[in-house]
């Protein structure tokens, strides 16, 4: 995606077609979804030709066609059964294909499986105090405080000084 075409709108996002499509993804970026489903269903194409496809309901995103190439894709992640497939996640990204000579753009699904950051929780004052203490006589390391809480930069800055005092 270059500097012209990011944060501008494609012209298929005004007809909301029902199907997860490359003018879907947020300025060309990758898209991360989760697959709640995956079944065969009819599907309506440009002049109304019905065809019967794979299709994988998302959670919190609109149901994506699945070729053969992207259910090649993620049996290599999670396996050949459908039914593994629900609740796992797949990235999504732009691609491009030659279909009657013509190159077209496309979504192709990344070979490898997402990292999914957990929500992490605020740190309460009480907890923070806690978590420099453990910090201090090496039960914990700032590692594992990061990965555990949401800080602020203010605390960050504090447990990289008790860090730097141990260093000096």
């Amino acid at each position: 995606m270059n500097a012209q075409t990011q944060n501008r709108t494609h012209w298929k996002q005004l007809i909301n077609p029902k199907y997860l499509g490359v003018y879907c993804l947020p300025n060309g970026q990758d898209l991360t979804v989760t697959i709640r489903s995956v079944g065969r269903e009819i599907v309506v194409g440009d002049g109304g030709k019905k065809e019967e496809c794979t299709v994988a309901q998302l959670m919190n995103s609109k149901p994506m066609i699945l070729n053969r190439t992207n259910c090649k894709t993620i049996e290599r992640m999670y396996g050949p059964y459908l039914e593994d497939w629900a609740g796992k996640s797949i990235t999504v990204f732009e691609s491009s294909v030659k279909v009657a000579g013509e190159i077209v753009a496309c979504l192709r699904i990344r070979k490898e499986v997402p990292y999914i950051q957990k929500a992490l929780h605020p740190i309460t004052p009480q907890q923070f105090d806690k978590a420099l203490k453990a910090v201090e006589s090496g039960h914990y390391t700032i590692e594992q405080i990061v990965a555990g809480y949401a800080l602020t930069q203010d605390q960050l800055n504090q447990l990289n000084g008790v860090k730097n005092n141990e260093t000096n």
